[in-house]
């Protein structure tokens, strides 16, 4: 993630935290004014139970907010490399997610990196493409003492990074995407090629909309 360490390409950095931490900040609290600050008009947005434009996003959390779907997010060390008007960030981040699985009240913790597209346009950075990266996860009762027990096919059908995640996901009703890049493996791999590209001026996320 090496980059320029001009001044300006530090300020630019700043500005691209900024727009991450807002991102999380906003979500979470419904602030969908505010969360839609942090997108460019044709920002997309992948996730394991939503792949689409920014504005699709929006409403369908505004959505599941208004039901009581509870997730929530996390954010931790965040980098970007600049290259003019493009950059990519990555972002430690967690995903929490509380819900009924089987009947028992569960909390999934799933550990991974935001990496982002962005682009400086009008003087403003922006989101144009949020991917994350899904290293790790877990399923924890929240009455201590309290089991579940999990459908071991159901739980086979998704990667290791996120399989407690996308089984609380299917449960609650979304349909959840299977190949979503992890830790390792040529999923993340292809990602970073993206990025490089991105940043090179030889990609644009249109690209990721098809696939």
């Amino acid at each position: 993630m090496a980059d320029d360490i001009t001044g300006d390409a530090a300020a630019d950095r700043i500005a691209i935290r900024n727009v991450v931490e807002s991102w999380a900040l906003a979500r979470d609290s419904a602030n969908w004014d505010w969360f839609r600050e942090q997108w460019h008009d044709d920002g997309y947005m992948m996730a394991t139970w939503f792949q689409g434009p920014k504005e699709d996003f929006i409403r369908v959390s505004q959505e599941g907010y208004e039901k009581g779907v509870n997730i929530l997010h996390y954010t931790g060390a965040s980098q970007s490399a600049v290259r003019g008007a493009r950059a990519i960030s990555q972002t430690r981040m967690t995903i929490m997610q509380r819900g009924e699985v089987h009947g028992v009240l569960v909390d999934v913790s799933c550990i991974g990196r935001f990496y982002d597209f962005f682009e400086k346009r009008a003087g403003r950075w922006g989101i144009v493409l949020r991917q994350p990266i899904y290293e790790k996860d877990r399923m924890d009762p929240v009455l201590p003492g309290a089991t579940v027990e999990l459908d071991p096919d159901l739980l086979a059908r998704f990667p290791e990074g996120y399989r407690y995640l996308a089984y609380l996901q299917v449960l609650v009703g979304y349909p959840v995407k299977p190949d979503m890049p992890g830790l390792r493996g040529p999923g993340v791999e292809a990602l970073y090629a993206r990025g490089a590209a991105w940043l090179a001026g030889e990609w644009s996320p249109g690209e990721e909309r098809s696939r």
